[in-house]
Order: C-alpha cells, then structure tokens, then sequence
C-alpha cells in the first residue's frame, strides 16, 4: 500500500468520525454521518460560477476540498416548493454517497442542508470566468464538499487541446471514456440518475484519471416514482429527447449523455457548432423531431462509432445499459491508434466561439 493512499484512508475515516456525531461535534447533538461541521470549513477562492450555484475551493479539518454551494433559487425562476424537492431530492443522494468508494466517483466529504455558520469572506479572490457573480447566498441554500482534484475539468482538458488544434490519443479516449462509463455503471446500480452528464461535471487527478461530480440535480430513483422524471434537465446539447420533449425518463438518459461526450472528447471539439446560434425550442425541435445528432468523422473507428450511435439512440429502450457500455469500451483495440486529423476548414479559431453547449437547466 502506497503512502498516498494510506494517508487518504486515514484522512477518509477521520473525516467518517468527524462526522458521525458524538462529543467531537460539540453540544449540538447528534447528527447524520454526512453532515459537516460548517464551522471547520475554511472558504478560499471561488473556482467557478455556476446557474444554481457556486463552486469554492476550501479546506475542512486542513483538508483540500471543493465546496458546492447549491442555491436553486438564486434566479427567482423556482418556487418555494420546487426548492423543497430540489433539497429532498439532493438529501436523499448525499445518504447514498456518504457511503461510495468507487475510483470513477468523486469522494463525498459531507455536506449541509443550510449554510447559517457558514463564513464567506466579503473579499473572497474569484478565479472564475464569471468574475463578479454573487457569493452571498441565503439559509435555504445547501453545502456539499467533496474531495479537490487538481486536474481541472474534462472539458477544460479538451479546451486545451482544441486550442492547439490537436486530438487526444485514441488510446487516452478510450480510457477517460472508461473511467466516465465505469463511473455511471456504478451509480445506475445504486439506482442514481445523475441527469447533468457533461464534460464539465467530470473531474480530472494529476494521473489524469476522471472522476464524475457535480450531483446537484442527480436523483435516487427508487425513492420516488420514476414517472416524476419528466422536468427538462441538464445542459443543452447533452440532454436525452425524451427529456427534452417533456416525456418521463430513466437512467437511459444519462447513457444518451455519455455517447455526446464521448463524441465530444474522441473529436476534441463542440458537437453542434453549426446549431449554436438556435434557440431552445429550436434545437430541441431538431433533436427530437429530426434526430438532429454531433457528425461522426469518417475515419472513426466502426466500433467506436457504433457505442457513440448505439448510446444516442432516439429510444431509450435500444440505447444499452452503462454496464454493456463499458463491457463494449473494453473490448476496442487501441494498439495501433485511431485518430484523426481534424480538417482545419471545419474549425473555428481560438476565441472565435464558445467550447460548451447551451445554459444549463434544472428541475
């Protein structure tokens, strides 16, 4: 066993005691083993501003963390009781993912369902590209701290290379495209619907290993009746049509998810770019009506093409399970390659255009 890992397992049940109540906690009585200790949570800087909330860089006990301050109703488009649900919701995940260990999912730390004690400098450092976005949010907000990865965002990932007009090696797709399907295989067991499946919401360690985050709109299925997943959810560009189209969905929708972002990490470039411009309604009529889907280059591998068209597929019930997914992902042959050269007449130049979908929407 490696020091890293040995100090990360002690780091991981000392946070588990920390946080299972008892006298440690002081005289505020017991409380659930995912909930934090607001007062041992130091804010540092604000790492990106998101629509329903703000993501921080912090510490906890000394611990590098990132905290998510979720605020569903920091826009004034959700009520009172869609709010409640949205807390429900996030509480009945954060109970199953208090108890995760799986190397593709981000480790949960705890979270709160208020932030009362909870001290955000006014003159906080913003790092963000939203630079001036609001900090300050209200009791009815929630708290989730994870582990920090210092590798950045797939997409970020992505950006980096797009800039410099390269595409990641085959072999390196295959694997990130891996981690993300052993990651979503993992949760749908658990009976999770993430349902904001994007590059964006996948982190990145040195080792460049991906992890999945961001369950702020994810769901515990078997608590509820699934015919109650029927809200427009996710990011545009990524959403399922039958989420689109208002219909009630599954954990298939995800899947639709993972075959645009595996697309998208293949090409190393934004699906849809043509069809930015579009309107909702508009794209979401192509998608849905049209079958409207990102253009496979022609020198994609068949097997590869197929899982991206397999995972797209406009029924749900063909799209496979996570689980055949990564069964398919494992048997591709990566040893001579299988890259492309992306023409330079089909791109756009650096800071001609946006590498992301549309705003993002949750329900």
């Amino acid at each position: 066993m490696s020091l890293d890992f040995e100090i990360e397992e002690r780091m991981a049940d000392r946070f588990r005691k920390l946080n299972s109540g008892g006298v440690e906690r002081g005289d505020e009585g017991p409380k659930a083993a995912w909930e934090i200790d607001l007062s041992k949570l130091e804010i540092g800087h604000v790492v990106e501003h998101g629509d329903h909330g703000t993501l921080f860089r912090g510490k906890y006990y000394g611990q590098d963390v990132a905290v998510k301050l979720l605020d569903w109703g920091a826009e004034g488009d959700s009520s009172e009781d869609q709010i409640a649900h949205f807390r429900t919701s996030l509480k009945e995940v954060v109970v199953v993912w208090h108890e995760f260990n799986h190397p593709n999912i981000t480790k949960f730390i705890g979270a709160s369902m208020g932030t009362t004690n909870l001290n955000i400098p006014k003159d906080i450092p913003d790092h963000s590209s939203r630079k001036g976005a609001r900090t300050d949010l209200p009791d009815r907000a929630c708290c989730v701290v994870v582990e920090y990865l210092t590798g950045g965002t797939l997409k970020q990932h992505l950006i980096k290379h797009y800039r410099k007009n390269k595409k990641l090696p085959y072999e390196e797709v295959v694997r990130l495209a891996l981690d993300l399907a052993r990651g979503l295989s993992f949760l749908h067991s658990k009976k999770i619907v993430h349902r904001d499946v994007k590059s964006e919401n996948m982190l990145l360690d040195p080792q460049l290993n991906l992890k999945i985050a961001d369950f702020g709109v994810a769901r515990l299925v078997e608590a509820q009746d699934p015919k109650d997943l029927t809200r427009t959810t996710g990011t545009l560009g990524y959403m399922a049509p039958e989420v689109l189209d208002g219909k009630p969905y599954n954990r298939k929708c995800d899947v639709y998810s993972f075959g645009i972002c595996l697309w998208e990490t293949y090409c190393c470039d934004m699906p849809y770019g043509p069809y930015s411009d579009l309107s909702f309604a508009d794209f979401s009529s192509f998608v849905v009506h049209k079958n409207l889907r990102p253009e496979i280059p022609d020198c994609c591998p068949s097997a590869m093409a197929s899982i991206m068209r397999r995972c797209w597929d406009a029924n749900p019930e063909v799209r496979p399970e996570m689980e055949e997914v990564v069964r398919l992902l494992e048997s591709l042959d990566t040893s001579n390659g299988g890259g492309m050269v992306l023409e330079k007449k089909k791109r756009k130049q650096p800071g001609g255009g946006c590498f992301c979908f549309f705003v993002p929407r949750a329900a």
